[in-house]
């Protein structure tokens, strides 16, 4: 693979531990002097617990957001957006990796594929974008992304086009983070709490100072799956979306109605099971896909979450992820064909990924 776009703005970049999975966790109390409700690494006497192929929250050196910054608000019902002009004819498809809070490279990418102008505006006219996950956290401005992405929408619908966005698990921690704080939830493997999570997956204090009501509600309505063209779009390469429901609508409604009870246990639960991933990956992966796609449709899954790099086991250790590693210049087809994976690991010096779909082989 050739190498791609360079650096983003001089912030913290994630590493391999920001996605490698720990290999236990520990059942204890907090840490003195560490991040609220975590479980205490290292400590006599500790058990080993498996784990699965999601975050599990280790103490990282990460900022602390104090108490005081946190404020727990309840997320009210919103509106519809605007619907797209009828129209004989769909645009063409477009789809967007996980974007991480990388402003610029996003923008820069959008406007190479002709979907916006040098002002930073609509300019696709009835094209179809799709985001699939994770607005913020680990770059400078993931708030600056949402509010990009929610005037694109509008704009994009004006024109009879549209541009759409789905529930990553970074959008469950950021939401997690601000309704319940350090509130204490159960991990199953010890204790945990979602701001720690946030901030030990790369939450930026920035972003949550400027987070408001209307990018809660918008982040809460997000749908968790959807199909395009015969392509099942998702954010997670996992096969749990298969415990919500036994269809793309259910799927979405059980997510919002989650959301809506406002339950910090079941929240954890939902981002927990969102975070996993390399379902797809090794030999059972084509038979994996299938079982999504006999249950929702389509002939194909096109995803994000797992940097692209990290899939193919190209990056190994952290220190390959400060350029050790390749840098990735398209999405990865795999699975037999079954699965196009999205995220090129713009956090990892990689690429932001926008691309048309159908690709091929």
């Amino acid at each position: 693979m050739t190498q791609g776009a360079g650096q983003g703005p001089d912030v913290r970049t994630a590493t391999l531990r920001d996605f490698r999975v720990p290999a236990y966790v520990h059942e204890t109390g907090p840490v003195q002097g560490g991040s609220a409700g975590m479980a205490a690494p290292g400590a006599p006497g500790d058990t080993p617990v498996a784990t699965d192929d999601g975050y599990t929250p280790t103490q990282r050196d990460l900022p602390v957001i104090n108490r005081g910054d946190t404020v727990q608000v309840e997320v009210q019902a919103m509106p519809e957006p605007p619907q797209a002009p009828a129209s004989e004819e769909h645009g063409p498809l477009f789809v967007v990796g996980d974007v991480h809070g990388y402003l610029d490279e996003l923008l820069g990418a959008l406007q190479e594929q002709g979907l916006i102008d040098a002002e930073g505006d609509w300019s696709a006219g009835n094209a179809r974008l799709w985001f699939l996950g994770d607005f913020t956290d680990r770059g400078p401005d993931g708030i600056g992304v949402i509010d990009l992405v929610m005037r694109l929408s509008a704009q994009a619908a004006a024109a009879g086009g549209y541009c759409k966005a789905l529930m990553g698990n970074h959008e469950l921690l950021l939401l997690g983070a601000k309704r319940f704080g350090d509130t204490p939830v159960n991990s199953g493997a010890g204790t945990a709490t979602f701001q720690a999570a946030w901030l030990l997956n790369g939450g930026q204090k920035t972003d949550m100072e400027r987070l408001e009501d209307h990018h809660l509600q918008w982040m809460a309505r997000l749908d968790a799956i959807e199909s395009e063209d015969g392509h099942l779009l998702m954010h997670s390469d996992t096969t749990v979306y298969l415990d919500y429901g036994d269809s793309i609508e259910a799927v979405n409604d059980t997510v919002r109605e989650t959301l809506t009870r406002n339950d910090a246990d079941e929240c954890w639960d939902l981002f927990r099971k969102f975070t996993k991933r390399f379902a797809f990956r090794d030999e059972s992966g084509p038979s994996a896909v299938r079982e999504l796609l006999d249950m929702y449709g389509g002939h194909r899954v096109v995803h994000g979450h797992s940097p692209i790099p990290y899939l193919l086991g190209d990056v190994g250790s952290e220190d390959d992820s400060d350029g050790g590693g390749p840098v990735i210049e398209g999405p990865h087809i795999y699975a037999g064909g079954l699965a196009i994976a999205m995220d090129g690991g713009v956090t990892m010096a990689g690429k932001l990924l926008v691309c048309q779909l159908p690709l091929d082989n």
